[in-house]
């Protein structure tokens, strides 16, 4: 009867001491599963990293030349996964794939986590029988694509932190310590130099204005973004990179290698011209390349060759045209153009280094020029008072 009454009262079998406990453990079964939740909310618009998803095509691709059936791989790599996103993304791939849709299908149905490149070149391997194969191929392009953006990165990274702590060292200058000297200069009562006047104003309207520069500098870069995501912002931006004094060179090496690459990759695999066209100007992020391939793509449709449209187009350098002209004779394009790729990453890391050896004393005439002439115009009128000083006597 007492283990009816308590039954019936909705308390809690369990002592008294053990509650809290079973409570904690509740509560934390509720916030994994909000954060599952979470994640796969998060899934269908996520964008897996480059180099992330190069190592997951290596491990599969290395997993099913080990004999492994595709749905134990994804089982195994889904494990191993440390990004939960992802995770999720592997599962439901899977679990696709066990109900009978090929891998192109499953994958396709995140085309933000896997790209154009991946997916086309799936469809591929699943066509030829050569999936293994195939993933090894477009593993090794990741690879190499995240290598070379990697010393591109790392070589940005020592400007771009010098720039910024200039740019920040100028600001506290200008907001908090030259409206000292501003006060000391103005209980004297003399005339100030150009130089110097000229930069306490500055410093009065930074002080005075410093909201709405920062919300105009806000606005600019906003409108700036937009203004670069439309067709002809596009191409602006492109084309200003390309023509670029000190990176343009760079910025048009990469692009080279990526075209010359992805193309290379998916001729090799098998992929048609029209559709191998379509996917590297997708893959290459230029309005130059773009063009290009709309105008190889017309030609090659009309029973040209991808050499004679390379001859016309003042982007694509000698070298690469002579290259692909000889892969057309030879019937070996993928080749030269594989070669063409190397040499261009060669090129680039060789350009990295020099632009690095450049930046450096580059940065530090910018720094003693702007940051000593701040500091000159601020003792200009100590030196002027000092010399007058020294006349009286």
């Amino acid at each position: 009867m007492a283990f009816i009454s308590n039954a019936a009262s909705g308390s809690s079998a369990l002592p008294r001491a053990a509650q809290p406990q079973a409570k904690k453990i509740g509560f934390r079964a509720a916030q994994n599963l909000a954060k599952q939740r979470s994640y796969e909310r998060k899934a269908k618009n996520y964008r897996l990293p480059m180099g992330e998803l190069a190592i997951f095509t290596q491990q599969i691709a290395s997993l099913l030349n080990a004999g492994l059936p595709l749905v134990q791989c994804l089982e195994a790599l889904q494990d191993q996964t440390e990004d939960p996103v992802f995770r999720i993304i592997i599962r439901d791939v899977r679990a696709d794939i066990s109900s009978g849709n090929s891998f192109s299908v499953a994958v396709k149905k995140y085309p933000r986590a896997f790209n154009t490149l991946f997916i086309s070149m799936v469809e591929a391997g699943e066509a030829s029988g050569a999936l293994a194969e195939i993933l090894s191929k477009v593993a090794a392009y990741f690879e190499s694509s995240v290598k070379l953006t990697k010393k591109v990165k790392s070589a940005m990274t020592y400007p771009i932190a010098v720039i910024g702590l200039a740019i920040v060292l100028v600001n506290v200058l200008l907001i908090f310590v030259i409206p000292v000297f501003a006060e000391l200069f103005a209980s004297v009562g003399k005339a100030l130099p150009m130089p110097t006047q000229m930069l306490i104003d500055t410093s009065h309207f930074m002080r005075t204005n410093i909201l709405w520069i920062i919300l105009a500098a806000v606005g600019a870069w906003y409108a700036f973004k937009k203004f670069i995501e439309t067709p002809k912002g596009r191409r602006l931006k492109d084309l200003a990179l390309v023509r670029a004094p000190i990176f343009g060179s760079l910025v048009r090496k990469i692009a080279l290698s990526r075209f010359a690459r992805t193309y290379a990759t998916l001729i090799r695999s098998g992929v048609p011209i029209l559709r191998t066209l379509e996917i590297v100007s997708a893959a290459s992020n230029k309005v130059q390349i773009e063009d290009a391939c709309v105008e190889i793509a017309k030609h090659v449709s009309q029973g040209g060759q991808v050499s004679e449209v390379l001859a016309t187009n003042p982007f694509f350098p000698p070298m690469m045209k002579h290259m692909v002209k000889a892969g057309e004779s030879t019937g070996n394009v993928d080749g030269m153009l594989n070669k063409t790729a190397d040499f261009y990453d060669t090129e680039c890391e060789a350009t990295v280094a020099a632009l690095t050896s450049l930046i450096e004393p580059l940065l530090i005439v910018f720094l003693g020029v702007f940051v000593g002439g701040i500091v000159m115009a601020m003792f200009l009128p100590i030196f002027n008072l000092a010399g007058a000083v020294g006349g009286l006597d």
